[in-house]
């Protein structure tokens, strides 16, 4: 069949949760037996939200191709079990990068370029990419931010143009808020009125309406938005809260969102809609009776979009192990040698969080400090991985000046360092080890008891490396390099056999780790901590 397409907008306010009703609306095709894949557009101008800080957008994701990539990404691989690239996800800032260096090249033959059509343009070849390859039946694709955004505008008029260029193998699915206010003790659906109406204004007439809100709807509320939206009523569709974001494609299967899809776009029901691992995964989150604590030690703990894969992947593996998770977030910055004690002792496990920088180093010493020393099972991913390090040379090799180049570039004693043919690059990002990297696992080694394999590829996010220099001095001394890329002879795992599980990685696993495959080092981190 011909590549249909889903867009999906939003309204009222932001962080709704497009990427959520996104991922939910691509399982239950994904549970048809359909080929589905998600992109996200972003009208920010950054190229991408690797130069981002976290308070501003979260975390940041990392595509199998070296692509930095909105967090939205994450949901979308986790929900479908698929690997997302580059063509995934697509900003305004590139997009004008894209048509400036056009422009440059003299591809326009001296004509004046504007945002309709060249923007425009630019923007439905890259909302087509994916669609050309043959690989799937249908991509739906997130715009990002609200409609009636200055920002958005050039999205939502090649949204326009495309509806009428694809016909009826195109959808449009707008998803608003409808407020609960307490004092008058109802809900107001006059916020998505408006919504629609902006959407509406700008030429596009949605499909269908999904309704974010607190509580279920009754019936007269969702005809009432029918009416005065010009939807169907059949089409108007409810995301109230749930426990977990796990159970809204449940939530809108049991509306026969998939069906009225389908029906909308001419494709037949491919046989009975099979969630049946899904739910065996939510059964198993519900049922569980004990209790895992991990504690996770990083400087944006305020912030847990900072951190949501790893909190996820965290969730997918206590799950998987019929527990429920007790994540404690231990901000770096407020753990020091005198309290960690009282704010670890407690803890099953403690996971040493990535980052850049600075700030809260000291406290990430001194958790890892408390948990080797008391045998903790501990897990340190990238930064942590790279703190490990440093901790054990200070504390056990006797190196007391130890510390990364990125911390103190005079270090005497740089057991992290930079790569000497990376140290002349200027451009934010030039210097990173970004995307998938292979690592072969040494046999009998903690990582490898997890993979069960001697060969993985995992993702990587950074600039500094574990410096072989030192790497015979480390291991005379207890702390061994278990996992070598093979091609650069780079450590990308260490870890401390004598103890029982302390392990760190310098790739990231928490981008490799979903609802029907949690990463095995995520597993194995969970299962040392019940014991």
């Amino acid at each position: 069949m011909k590549t249909k397409y889903i867009f999906v907008t939003g309204g009222v306010v932001s962080s709704l949760g497009k990427g959520i009703v996104a991922s939910s609306l691509g399982k239950l095709l994904q549970a048809r037996g359909y080929r589905v894949t998600i992109q996200k557009f972003d009208p920010y101008i950054n190229i991408d939200p690797g130069t981002l800080n976290p308070y501003e957008h979260g975390e940041c994701y990392v595509t199998v191709d070296g692509r930095e990539t909105d967090l939205d990404l994450g949901h979308y691989e986790r929900f479908l079990n698929i690997t997302t690239t580059k063509a995934n996800n697509i900003t305004t800032g590139r997009i004008y990068q894209n048509v400036i260096d056009r422009e440059r090249r003299g591809d326009f033959l001296g004509k004046t370029v504007q945002v309709v059509p060249h923007i425009t343009d630019e923007i439905k070849h890259n909302m087509l990419i994916l669609g050309k390859t043959g690989e799937y039946d249908f991509i739906i694709t997130e715009i990002g931010g609200t409609v009636g955004d200055i920002e958005s505008l050039p999205y939502i008029e090649s949204v326009r143009q495309l509806r009428w260029e694809l016909g009826k193998n195109c959808l449009c699915i707008h998803l608003t808020y409808v407020p609960y206010i307490a004092a008058a003790k109802e809900v107001k659906t006059k916020p998505t009125q408006h919504s629609v109406k902006t959407l509406q204004e700008q030429g596009i007439q949605p499909n269908i309406l999904v309704l974010r809100t607190e509580k279920p709807l009754s019936e007269n509320i969702c005809h009432k938005v029918a009416l005065f939206c010009n939807v169907d009523f059949d089409s108007v569709f409810q995301s109230y809260d749930v426990p977990s974001i796990y159970e809204v494609p449940v939530a809108l299967a049991n509306q026969g969102m998939d069906k009225v899809i389908l029906q909308k776009m001419g494709v037949p029901a491919k046989g009975r809609l099979d969630l049946r691992l899904w739910k065996n995964f939510l059964n198993n989150m519900k049922t569980a009776k004990k209790t895992v604590t991990i504690g996770l030690v990083g400087k944006y703990v305020e912030l847990p979009d900072a951190y949501k894969s790893i909190n996820e992947s965290l969730l997918q593996a206590a799950t998987y192990h019929h527990r429920k998770l007790n994540l404690q977030f231990i901000h770096s910055e407020k753990i020091n040698d005198e309290n960690a004690e009282e704010l670890l002792k407690n803890m099953d496990g403690i996971l040493i969080a990535p980052g850049f920088g600075q700030r809260g180093i000291e406290g990430k010493f001194a958790a890892l400090k408390y948990a080797r020393e008391h045998n903790m099972v501990t897990f340190g991913v990238c930064l942590g991985m790279q703190c490990m390090v440093i901790e054990y040379a200070r504390n056990v090799l006797g190196l007391a000046e130890a510390n990364s180049t990125e911390m103190d570039a005079n270090t005497p004693y740089p057991v992290i360092d930079i790569m000497e043919e990376q140290k002349h690059l200027t451009m934010m990002g030039g210097s990173m080890r970004l995307g998938a990297y292979a690592c072969a696992v040494e046999e009998g080694s903690l990582a490898f008891k997890a993979y069960k394999t001697h060969f993985v590829k995992e993702r990587h996010r950074h600039r500094y490396e574990f410096n072989n220099e030192y790497k015979q001095q480390f291991e005379d001394n207890g702390m061994v390099c278990s996992g070598i890329n093979p091609d650069t002879g780079l450590a990308e795992i260490v870890e401390v056999p004598a103890l029982r599980w302390y392990l760190g990685t310098q790739y990231h696993p928490e981008y490799n780790s979903t609802v029907a495959k949690p990463n095995p080092l995520f597993m194995s981190f969970i299962e040392a901590a019940m014991n």
